[in-house]
């Protein structure tokens, strides 16, 4: 049995450990670029042990960005300050890697610690795209729903983003296909009233998603593993559901996928998630076997004992862990420790005499 420290190895990449960092958004960046705090809080995660670390929803044109403030990837000013972040992630042994988005009808939103719950066109906001002319929710924008020009248009965007990624040296890239953002709004009947070949039944709803991912594996190199995080199940009735994610899970194997990171809901507001520990591995257990494909369990994995016992039984082949990552940087360190797996923690030498 794999344990939490054994490799895993996607296509040319061997992740030296089975901890990933989740890609969480830092709303710190100015027109895109990456900065010193992406540096620090990246780079430092890589200091801390972890095998994988995905860099925050990356936008792929502005108009997809969630906030303002968010970082991006639709031009090639991005590659070099991005470079600069990959170089030390890989220096220090982890593989690094890119979330790349785009936020559809829940972008032009301000970073979640304003005041303001809105932001207007005077403010620097704009106007948002979706599936169909409906907002998220009271206060979001209502969006233009998105023509089959369109959505050629961001298909190609996305490409764009992978070939800049390459570039910049991720070598793990992930499309964000979840939590209410352009991709997962096609997927789900909540979002998605379309009445072409995009809409309607379950196989034009994620056209839109498989038709992306065949055009990046196009220019996302062989050797390189490609993920999608889905949300799971929308947690609503007549929503998006588990068994809808298996299916899409089987054609995104069928099309270069080579790992899906299960997360759930963003769909729709006010939804009751039944949130606690691990609640999310069961939809990583389901969508793996039912699918056969390796797959990332992702959401309130916080102890050790907890993230190992995961990996040990098979219910997922990969833990991406989020805000305990942004409590303690050096988690998989310490969790190498509790689990007597000191051989396998990549302490840096200037901090052995800690360790």
């Amino acid at each position: 049995m794999a344990h939490l420290f054994d490799p895993l190895t996607l296509r040319g990449v061997t992740l030296r450990n089975r901890i990933g960092v989740s890609p969480m958004c830092q709303y710190s960046s100015v027109d895109g670029m990456a900065s010193d705090w992406h540096l620090v809080h990246l780079g430092s995660r890589a200091v801390g042990g972890a095998g994988l670390v995905i860099a925050e929803a990356t936008a792929v044109e502005a108009r997809g960005r969630i906030s303002p403030d968010d970082l991006g990837i639709w031009s090639d000013d991005h590659i070099e300050p991005l470079a600069r972040v990959t170089r030390f992630m890989a220096e220090h042994g982890a593989a690094p890697g890119i979330q790349i988005a785009h936020a559809g009808r829940k972008a032009s939103t301000p970073r979640p610690w304003a005041e303001k719950r809105h932001i207007t066109d005077a403010e620097g906001g704009w106007p948002v795209v979706g599936p169909s002319a409906t907002p998220f929710k009271d206060g979001h924008r209502t969006p233009e729903a998105l023509t089959q020009d369109g959505i050629a248009a961001i298909k190609t965007a996305f490409c764009q983003a992978a070939a800049r990624a390459h570039q910049a040296g991720f070598t793990f890239l992930e499309l964000h296909a979840a939590h209410g953002y352009l991709l997962h709004s096609f997927h789900s009947p909540l979002s998605n009233q379309r009445t072409d070949e995009y809409g309607g039944v379950f196989e034009n709803r994620i056209r839109f998603t498989l038709e992306t991912v065949r055009a990046i594996r196009e220019v996302w190199p062989d050797d390189k593993p490609l993920a999608v995080r889905l949300s799971s199940t929308d947690w609503a009735e007549g929503g998006w559901t588990v068994e809808e994610s298996v299916a899409l899970a089987r054609q995104l194997k069928q099309t270069g996928v080579d790992l899906v990171d299960c997360s759930s809901g963003g769909a729709v507001p006010n939804v009751e998630i039944p949130v606690g520990a691990g609640y999310q591995v069961p939809l990583a257990e389901a969508i793996g076997k039912g699918a056969e494909i390796p797959t990332a369990a992702v959401g309130m994995i916080t102890e050790p004992m907890q993230a190992d016992e995961i990996i040990r039984n098979g219910r997922a082949d990969l833990v991406l862990l989020g805000r305990e990552l942004l409590r303690d940087p050096y988690w998989p360190l310490h969790a190498a420790q509790a689990l007597k797996q000191r051989d396998h923690a990549a302490v840096p030498a200037q901090y052995l005499r800690a360790f």
